[in-house]
């Protein structure tokens, strides 16, 4: 049914729990994992130029770990990985795009990311937005009080 999952993460402890489910259902279903991390280009637009490229860069940085934990978890389950990416944009357009973009089946993500409440507002709404705009199923994951980062 699924040859291909798209996980999302923001690197935090939060979506750890949203890549277990998403492992998970490749490993049940022999799927290919992508591992994706959005740069949210507008955490850092409004910076003075000097400042914009290190943050894009520690952005980037923090991404390219994020994809890897998700790769990283994959091998040790025997998952395939198919895709590693760091990409640029608004979390939700990037995300749907990729998707589309890499023929994925099902896109698996949390009910929200990073743990202080602006984040958790702002990320849930990509959530919202991916699940309002995928043309595949998306698998949402209820991320608890438990999982959450101080």
């Amino acid at each position: 049914m699924y040859d291909r999952v798209l996980i999302p993460t923001d690197g935090s402890e939060a979506t750890t729990e949203t890549m277990k489910h998403a492992l998970d259902l490749a490993d049940r279903h022999d799927a290919a994992v992508h591992a994706l991390y959005v740069v949210d280009e507008r955490q850092y637009g409004g910076l003075p130029p000097e400042r914009r490229d290190e943050a894009e860069e520690t952005l980037h940085k923090k991404g390219e770990r994020a994809v890897a934990e998700v790769e990283m978890r994959a091998d040790e389950l025997g998952v395939e990985t198919a895709t590693t990416a760091v990409r640029e944009g608004i979390p939700s357009e990037v995300i749907v795009q990729h998707a589309q973009g890499n023929d994925v089946d099902v896109i698996v993500v949390g009910t929200h990311g990073e743990a202080d409440h602006e984040r958790r507002v702002r990320l849930g709404s990509v959530t919202r937005r991916v699940v309002e705009s995928a043309t595949v199923p998306v698998f949402v994951v209820h991320i608890g009080a438990d999982t959450e980062t101080p």
